[in-house]
């Protein structure tokens, strides 16, 4: 820790890091407390790194801001990115440049393009997010059908609304909205609306139950 000190990294109490194989910081890094580095870790210029955070095998581009309580293992990160709170990402990881992770979000093996947001309480698995895409709440890639995984394809500029289903393999065309609530297991096409629910009904006269 010493070394990151007389460098001009900013250890915010050098007492509680833990450094557990190779750490490279470039110049301006922050680095909160009760944070592990595990593996070789490269943190770019810039990049900030907040409590409770624990780092595996990964490399952070220039200016990222990694909020507290996150775990990234074996992955990329792009510069100008923003993660966490409370983000997951497992190996296979790739987050370009200005992309986001937002408040308990997990992502596997899969990359996620330039300027694309996954903001609240989403899982991502096996898929390719193109760039500028936004990702709803609670929104899940169901990429495993209990014997092998299937990856999930969304194109550039796509909008995804909250709480949705994306059962792989499936491909969501350019520009394509799909309508919160919906569970997709067709492709949906490019710049169309794309939506599935069944018709809200209201059962008169019903009585909720009592003890």
């Amino acid at each position: 820790v010493g070394k990151w000190l007389d460098q001009g990294v900013t250890i915010i109490d050098p007492a509680r890091v833990d450094i557990r194989g190779l750490l490279s910081c470039g110049q301006d890094v922050v680095i909160d407390i009760n944070t592990i580095f595990e593996g070789t870790v490269v943190l770019g210029d810039g990049v900030h790194v907040g409590a409770n955070t624990v780092i595996s095998d990964s490399s952070i581009g220039a200016d990222t801001n990694i909020l507290p309580n996150c775990v990234l293992d074996q992955s990329k990160i792009g510069e100008r990115c923003n993660i966490g709170p409370f983000s997951r990402t497992r190996p296979g990881v790739e987050m370009a440049d200005e992309s986001k992770l937002g408040n308990f979000v997990e992502v596997k093996k899969s990359r996620i393009g330039a300027g694309s947001k996954v903001n609240h309480l989403t899982y991502i698995g096996d898929a390719e997010i193109g760039e500028k895409v936004n990702i709803g709440a609670g929104t899940i890639t169901c990429n495993y059908d209990g014997a092998n995984k299937h990856p999930t394809i969304i194109g550039d500029g796509a909008f995804i609304g909250s709480g949705v289903e994306l059962v792989a393999p499936v491909t969501i065309g350019v520009g394509a909205t799909i309508g919160a609530g919906a569970t997709i297991s067709h492709d949906a096409p490019a710049g169309e609306l794309t939506v599935e629910r069944a018709r809200q009904k209201s059962i008169k006269g019903w009585q909720r139950p009592v003890k």
